[in-house]
């Protein structure tokens, strides 16, 4: 029963962190012993059937979401390209029923071309091979070599490569399913747009009994997403010429074979030739001893996957490094810095002595990077306390007080200090900010200067230890809100993404760092349209349309003591001026807003939780 207990327990608290009960656990058994240890899970356990109703609401909403968008799967139309698919699956010792469910899953697809190529690795079991035999003799496109000596993965998988006549190969596990539109909604992609080369699709997991759980509702493409996990996964398709230029897979990576054959493929692919089909097309079945279960099951697909990054980046600079995430099979890619450039931090400020002195002082006290300059902007300060507070701060060596006699503008004085900036990065800093982390800067300027990143975002936190700010998904309200607010701190995030950098569409200009150059290039903020709100959304956008990735990362943490600084929008004024924005907002980017391509159409628009959209044509 503690068993039983315990496995709920990590089960619901699976996408925050899930090993937190057995880390109390232990620490309570050392404090109290055993029997202390079991009060604690009869405790935790109580606390979960308060939201054991809830647990229920979140796979239904999942029941729903199929029931809602899945009505129509089995209903096509007339393609003008119909490439011949490859699917690509190796077998080992495979048992019977999932072996079955996985070959009749293809022969169930609605798209008809396509061909079965499958490697059998030497499997000992007899009805594995009965199996393989069975449908190879009563199916033309179902292709089966037999090798004779075992070579794990990676070999069986170019075994099954060695079959494929196909323009394009799709890679689907033994024991895993397709859904029956997946080829259709592929091939229907490649009509939309012929030039692609690489495109993948959403995923959920299955059980034993086939059971569908935990759907993936995937961003669009996100190289840096991609360099901190493997997220695409399953399913994919890709052109079985560049599969052939590169050599097909590689052995010495098994359990990351597929990341390093894609991570190889993109030395031949544009960022423009990949694309998503944002619908549910692959089931990865969920069993003990497959990474779907949990990657502690296969943890030589962690190490595989840091050589994989490693090589590709080899090839790009030899400077950058990969080390270990913050989670299993998650990395984090490190930018070389080969110099120390400047970086202004710009502080807009009225009074507030309280929140600025800390704001400051954290800087100064904890910052490692070496090179930095502090300017504060003052919007006619009349506090004494402040004012003796500037008077002091003046002595240092690396700040400046510049002041600004006009209304308050929040675009107006951030580009007002943009001017008189002397740094090559440019960093807008909100006078409500306090450093958590010593290599905050550090971590944002190796960011900031790579010659295809706009905006640098950070990861930053309530007073109470909640997030304020993980990036900015564009729709949600009407325009944008920030992922993940009100998570806790140590949560894991959706798919881990509190945990991994990545690309956003946007990051909040509290904590925002830019080239000056990049910054002037597209006429930095818009101090006429959003003089308040809105206007980091829109210099990001900016930043997108002129063709540079937004990034954000969870490795710079500061504190955002917003409630303390932002004043609230109750007046009539304020009202009308915060509703003209939004409506400019709405109006300028439109496109985008409807669609942030870092998000994915399933996922709400209502909250800022990643929460499972299961009306899309509604909140379209």
């Amino acid at each position: 029963m503690i068993i039983k207990k315990t496995a709920l327990i990590i089960w619901n608290e699976r996408r925050e962190n899930p090993f937190r009960i057995l880390q109390k656990s232990y620490a309570r058994y050392k404090k109290h012993g055993w029997q202390g240890m079991i009060e604690r899970i009869h405790k935790e356990y109580a606390k979960l059937n308060l939201s054991e109703t809830n647990h229920l609401e979140k796979k239904s909403d999942y029941r729903k979401w199929i029931e809602k968008n899945e009505r129509e799967i089995l209903q096509t139309e007339p393609l003008h390209k119909r490439p011949l698919v490859s699917i690509i699956t190796p077998t080992y010792n495979t048992q019977k029923q999932y072996l079955t469910e996985m070959i009749e899953s293809v022969l169930a697809q609605t798209y008809t071309n396509w061909e079965l190529c499958i490697a059998d690795d030497a499997s000992t079991q007899p009805e594995t091979l009965k199996t393989l035999q069975y449908y190879e003799k009563r199916y033309k496109n179902i292709k089966v070599t037999y090798r004779e000596k075992n070579g794990h993965i990676s070999q069986a998988s170019n075994s099954a490569l060695s079959l494929a006549k196909g323009e394009y190969v799709a890679f689907l596990d033994h024991d895993d399913t397709l859904a029956p539109n997946a080829l259709y909604e592929m091939v229907k992609k490649l009509n939309e747009n012929p030039k692609l080369k690489l495109i993948y699709s959403d995923e959920d997991k299955i059980d034993e009994n086939a059971k569908r759980y935990n759907p993936h509702f995937k961003s669009g493409w996100n190289p840096d997403m991609f360099f901190s996990q493997n997220y695409i996964c399953h399913l994919v398709f890709l052109k079985k010429d560049i599969v052939d230029a590169i050599g097909g897979f590689r052995t010495g990576y098994e359990g990351s074979q597929d990341y390093d054959l894609l991570l190889r493929s993109l030395h031949v692919i544009e960022d423009d030739e990949i694309d998503r089909v944002e619908k549910v097309l692959y089931h990865w079945r969920a069993i003990k001893g497959s990474t779907a279960y949990g990657i502690e099951e296969k943890n030589y697909a962690h190490e595989a996957g840091i050589q994989a990054l490693s090589d590709y980046f080899s090839k790009v600079d030899p400077d950058i490094k990969v080390e270990s995430g913050n989670l299993p099979t998650t990395y984090k890619v490190n930018y070389p810095l080969p110099d120390t450039p400047l970086v202004s931090l710009l502080i807009p400020t009225r009074d507030g002595y309280d929140i600025l002195q800390k704001c400051i002082e954290s800087i100064r006290e904890k910052t490692t990077y070496p090179n930095y300059e502090i300017i504060v902007l003052d919007n006619e300060t009349t506090c004494p306390k402040t004012l003796a507070y500037f008077e002091k701060i003046q002595q240092y060596k690396n700040l400046r007080i510049l002041e600004y006699h006009h209304p308050f503008n929040y675009s107006a004085i951030n580009n007002f200090g943009v001017e008189h900036a002397k740094g090559e990065v440019i960093g807008l800093i909100n006078n409500d900010i306090e450093i958590i982390s010593n290599g905050w800067l550090t971590e944002m300027v190796q960011h900031a200067v790579r010659e295809d990143i706009g905006a640098v975002g950070a990861m930053l936190y309530y007073d109470n230890e909640t997030i304020q700010h993980a990036g900015v998904v564009l729709g949600i309200g009407g325009v944008a809100g920030h992922s993940h607010k009100y998570f806790p701190k140590n949560a894991y995030g959706y798919f881990s993404r509190l945990k991994i950098i990545q690309n956003y569409s946007a990051v909040t200009g509290a904590c925002l760092l830019v080239r000056k150059k990049l910054y002037e290039e597209v006429h930095g903020l818009d101090e006429k349209n959003l003089q308040v709100a809105f206007n980091d959304v829109d210099f990001c956008l900016k930043l997108v349309r002129h063709g540079y990735r937004n990034v954000w990362t969870p490795y710079a943490e500061l504190y955002h003591h917003e409630s303390i600084s932002r004043g609230v929008e109750d007046n009539p004024e304020k009202i009308a001026r915060f509703n003209k924005e939004v409506k400019y907002m709405k109006k300028q980017w439109f496109k985008y807003l409807k669609g942030d391509k870092m998000y994915n159409c399933n996922l709400t628009k209502k909250h800022e939780n990643f929460g499972i959209n299961i009306d899309i044509h509604a909140e379209s």
